[in-house]
């Protein structure tokens, strides 16, 4: 391995119990750029020589000390990329440079509170659906028109960088007044870019679209009754899907200024499925069983019907976690996924009649689902699922689910070892759907230390086939994504110049 220190973000956070500031969740301030190849005594088995691209993580990491409570999803955003070509690979990681980002630095202290504390603590305006947070870029990354994007859940600007060099080029020039939120699709078929967002003022969501030009290309409002949470969209060929949900911010707390979410177990889920460059009167709506559901894994056509999988939360507003740090207990309660109980489920939306059916996939607690994009908005055979660690927002293994034959493998990371989301890396030249490995970044708190391992997907129980230490132990994080190299013009010179 071949390491390079870029820069260590000055840091002026303090000692805390809070359990997200620590052990998995510990911040990481530094910048590397790094170099791996086969023989390095870094690189444990050997890096494959049939894939190319690059896998890209997203995560929280605070850098000043927190304005009253800290939530991990209030830290900047860090990006960490590892490319690969020809059997070597290239690690770097930067901070996303966010105007939050930035005015901090200036500031050399924390400027706005967080998801936990009310807007009167933040010392500036912010962002977003709730106005005072900031816009930590630290939810989610895709990669689009060559670009890495990189989004808050909250509906954020949207930031653009390198997914080689790591280069920014600052806030998206596309993006609405009311932001974009986490969870953009990217249609490999078409190379469009799908998005939503939501706010606290009518019509309270919007959808768009985005050209494989990196162009706004539609726009249209989806109109709610109120205030909604959303958080992530699908899509198929010729349609997207977005959702009402019945666990949003409680009405009568709101008109006080208070951000409380409340769920609803009297009320529908409401789906609202358009045409991709549809209209408000081309929206039709479909109504379901009440849940939550964070995360789609996919959906499709099949005749009449749209067919959309994803994760039911059974238990979308769970009990107050035991044990939790004094005035964390709510937090800590909707961050352990045992909890919150997401399982793999199915919904039937019928374009003929109305209907909806459904059913359920799986039993296991599951989350955090990808799968090979070749086959997003269309019928797939192979999921790969993120097991939670019970307590925690951490991911102890991996599920790969064969949906035709109704079978399921897993991996486990092993004892204090924790994954991110693994995306599907085809390999060169595949045919099959599950041709290829699948990636994620592992932290090992036992030994401190982090590595990105790589599983054959065709051989799945076997484990990884390599494993790469990096340079530091790394933060844990929240969504990762894979592109070609063939789609986004990598060279070798590219991976290999640290």
């Amino acid at each position: 391995m071949q390491a390079e220190l870029v820069g260590t973000i000055p840091s002026t956070i303090q000692p805390s119990d809070n359990p997200y500031l620590t052990g998995a969740w510990r911040p990481t301030h530094n910048e590397w750029n790094a170099v791996f190849a086969n023989g390095d005594a870094w690189v444990i088995g050997t890096i494959p020589d049939d894939i190319d691209g690059v896998y890209v993580r997203t995560g929280e990491n605070q850098i000043n000390d927190p304005i009253g409570r800290y939530h991990p999803f209030d830290g900047d955003g860090l990006i960490h990329a590892i490319s690969f070509k020809d059997g070597r690979a290239s690690y770097r990681s930067r901070f996303v440079r966010t105007k939050g980002f930035q005015a901090e630095q200036e500031a050399g202290r924390s400027l706005w509170a967080g998801l936990m504390e009310p807007p009167h603590k933040s010392a500036r305006p912010g962002w977003g659906a709730q106005e005072w947070l900031k816009d930590s870029s630290s939810t989610d990354v895709v990669v689009h028109a060559g670009k890495i994007l990189s989004t808050f859940y909250q509906c954020g600007e949207g930031y653009r960088l390198d997914p080689f060099t790591m280069d920014q080029f600052g806030t998206e020039g596309w993006v609405p007044l009311d932001g974009i939120s986490a969870h953009c699709k990217t249609d490999e078929a078409t190379g469009e870019l799908l998005f939503f967002n939501y706010s606290k003022h009518a019509p309270y969501m919007h959808y768009g679209v985005v050209g494989a030009d990196n162009r706004l290309k539609h726009y249209v409002p989806i109109p709610l009754p109120g205030p909604r949470l959303p958080h992530d969209m699908a899509f198929t060929p010729n349609y997207s899907i977005l959702n009402d949900m019945p666990l949003y911010w409680a009405p009568e707390l709101l008109e006080k200024g208070l951000h409380a979410v409340q769920f609803y177990p009297d009320q529908k889920t409401r789906f609202a499925i358009i045409p991709r460059f549809g209209q408000p009167e081309d929206i039709r709506w479909f109504e379901a069983e009440p849940t939550y559901t964070l995360h789609w894994l996919n959906a499709w056509e099949e005749g009449d019907e749209i067919v959309l999988d994803g994760y039911f939360q059974e238990e979308p507003m769970p009990k107050s976690y035991p044990n939790a740090p004094k005035g964390l207990e709510r937090m800590m309660a909707y961050l352990d996924q045992q909890l919150l109980k997401p399982k793999l489920h199915r919904w039937r939306f019928d374009l003929k009649t109305g209907a909806t059916v459904e059913e359920r996939l799986d039993d296991r607690i599951l989350e955090f689902g990808t799968i090979n994009q070749k086959f997003a908005g269309r019928k797939y055979r192979y999921a790969y699922s993120a097991i939670p660690e019970p307590g925690w927002f951490l991911f102890r293994g991996l599920v790969k689910h064969d949906l035709e034959t109704g079978t399921s493998e897993a991996v486990a990371f092993g004892d204090n070892r924790f994954g991110s989301e693994a995306p599907f890396a085809p390999r060169i030249g595949a045919v099959d759907e599950d041709d290829g490995y699948i990636v994620s970044f592992v932290a090992d708190l036992n030994a401190d230390t982090s590595e990105c391992l790589l599983i054959d997907a065709k051989n799945f129980a076997a484990g990884p086939v390599c494993r790469i230490i990096l340079p530091e132990r790394i933060c844990s994080g929240t969504h990762a994504t894979w592109a070609n190299g063939s789609d986004i013009g990598m060279s070798e010179n590219t991976v290999l110049a640290a």
